[in-house]
């Protein structure tokens, strides 16, 4: 009888030992198995981001091209900016370097009496450097040459700001990609339109227009470098 009870006993304690076992051999699997759907999910979500700042040439949509433009960080141009006034017509050669983290710096190739005029701006305040004019002469001389609006960070600011309203719009035209803002900031600011080649994705021209539809401001990129 004694012998029966103890075999009952140790089956009994068996059992128990087996089906901890079992439970967790079971919570086991479940952690391994809860962790191998985190890596995945975090493996989908990783390499589902597109890098913009390394976009592939050519067959890009549409939306690729604007959310890579309105993702730059830096870039060096050289431009050729033509600028009409009430007054007159002036083209300007000019190399323009820009930091987000930074500054904006544009430097004065052409015409030769402001050759070497260095323009900087960091966001709150405007730096005259290397000029022989008076800033009184800079101001009321070259107003738009050192006004911000003719800079490509100033163009995708202006964008992404007014993007979710009804003042921004983007379509193809050829072999262009062409972004537009309309914001009426006086008589003379009412539009911008940013040209960027689809198979570069790169800027080729920037158009800065008056409430007539006249061009105010006209740029060439005839060099640029995304970085």
């Amino acid at each position: 009888m004694f012998s029966k009870l103890s075999k009952s006993k140790i089956n009994i304690t068996k059992h128990n030992k087996l089906k901890k076992s079992k439970k967790k051999l079971n919570n086991k699997i479940k952690i391994t198995f809860l962790i191998l759907i985190i890596i995945i999910v975090i493996f989908l979500i990783f390499f589902s981001k597109k890098d913009y700042k390394n976009l592939k040439l050519g067959n890009n949509s549409i939306e690729e091209i604007e959310e890579y433009i309105l993702n730059i960080s830096s870039y060096e141009a050289k431009i050729e900016a033509t600028i009409n006034s009430n007054k007159n017509t002036n083209k300007y050669v000019i190399m323009q370097t820009y930091e987000k983290t930074k500054q904006t710096k544009q430097v004065v190739l052409e015409p030769s009496n402001i050759e070497g005029l260095e323009i900087e701006y960091n966001g709150q305040n405007l730096i005259l450097k290397n000029t022989r004019l008076n800033l009184e002469k800079v101001y009321e001389n070259y107003e738009y040459l050192i006004d911000n609006f003719i800079t490509l960070e100033s163009f995708i600011s202006d964008y992404t700001e007014l993007k979710e309203s009804n003042k921004t719009s983007i379509y193809e035209e050829e072999n262009n990609v062409i972004m537009e803002v309309k914001e009426k900031v006086n008589k003379y600011i009412c539009k911008k339109t940013l040209y960027i080649d689809k198979n570069t994705a790169k800027p080729s021209k920037l158009l800065v227009q008056d409430i007539n539809g006249e061009n105010i401001v006209y740029i060439l990129y005839n060099e640029i470098e995304i970085k």
